[in-house]
């Protein structure tokens, strides 16, 4: 028996499975500590193939696990549980974990704040047209009157349209609480009061200053933002993409912004690194990032933090405080 916070706990056989690069900007410093004093971690590795699974109680995992698959599991006949210190577990946990009745949890939770602050940043330099107006300042290497380039520029009484009240899209709009923004949000699924304005998709887009994407990639959500929404925004409404490039026709969208008539914050695209003759790189009116908004650098430990509650929950007896539901992959990412 061992003790964290003062709490009698197991320490649970555990393997840590994720990409060696993931490995060696995750499990560093105070987050091996804690694995260790939490669990009797018995290897990192970044392939099943030949690992003695026979005694694993538990998969710490992260992005480039291979899949946990029925081969896989009938090698670990004590696994109860998987642990994944990042997002989605789509990736690796499979039907066979389902249905060995494998309890999962997830960090979903810690990798949705960066992706919401990054959001946030960008819905508020968008309506100040900040990129822009850098762009042109530098440029031109004088003033201008920004007032007469961009009419009504400022967040002061703008509509934002939240596509998805996913746990990123629920943050971001817990983020614009403080501005003085109208929030609108559309999602099929629904059901509770965020308190702000539930609108249909294609009322969102028509109304919005800001679209922002944050709906999972589904066969359903392929292309959800098509040539016909994009049409229906805005003459200079900003789409922001922070979700999967699937979500959006990107040969209409780059018709609109070539025409100027929009703008754009892009941190995903198709394919994910563009090439080097993507006209998306050198439009003005156009942000393009090469998907930073999540966890990266010194969030990567908000993630582990999480995910290590959640070990430390499970080697007290205590269920896991985030849960992935195998009925709620259907609508997530």
């Amino acid at each position: 028996m061992t003790e964290e916070s003062g709490e009698s706990m197991t320490r649970p056989v555990t393997v840590a499975a994720m990409g060696a690069d993931v490995a060696e900007r995750l499990i560093t410093g105070e987050v091996r500590e804690r694995l260790h004093r939490v669990a009797d971690v018995q290897g990192v590795v970044d392939d099943f193939a030949g690992v003695d699974l026979s005694r694993t109680e538990v998969l710490f995992t992260s992005w480039s696990c291979p899949p946990v698959t029925a081969e896989v599991l009938a090698r670990a006949p004590e696994l109860r549980a998987v642990v994944h210190a990042a997002g989605s577990v789509k990736h690796h946990v499979t039907d066979a974990c389902w249905e060995r009745g494998i309890a999962v949890s997830s960090a979903a939770a810690a990798n949705a704040q960066p992706v919401a602050e990054f959001t946030l940043a960008a819905i508020l330099f968008a309506n100040k047209r900040v990129v822009d107006i850098a762009r042109a300042y530098r440029a031109a290497r004088a003033n201008d009157d920004w007032d007469a380039r961009y009419p009504g520029f400022g967040n002061y009484r703008r509509t934002v349209g939240v596509v998805g009240a996913s746990r990123i899209g629920r943050r971001v709009i817990e983020l614009l609480r403080p501005f003085d923004v109208e929030v609108l949000v559309s999602d099929p699924y629904l059901d509770d009061d965020l308190g702000v304005r539930r609108v249909g998709l294609d009322e969102l887009v028509a109304a919005s200053d800001v679209v922002t994407l944050h709906a999972p990639d589904l066969p359903e959500t392929r292309h959800l933002m098509d040539a016909g929404r994009l049409a229906a925004m805005r003459d200079g409404a900003t789409l922001i993409n922070t979700a999967r490039a699937a979500l959006v026709d990107q040969e209409a969208l780059t018709r609109e912004l070539a025409a100027g008539r929009l703008f754009a914050v892009l941190d995903h695209t198709e394919p994910e690194f563009l090439p080097p003759g993507s006209p998306l790189y050198d439009l003005p009116n156009v942000l393009v990032t090469p998907h930073i908004a999540g966890s990266l650098g010194g969030e990567l430990v908000r993630m582990a933090d999480l995910a290590l509650d959640e070990l430390s929950r499970y080697a007290r007896g205590l269920p896991f405080e985030h849960p992935v539901e195998r009925g709620s992959l259907s609508r997530s990412a």
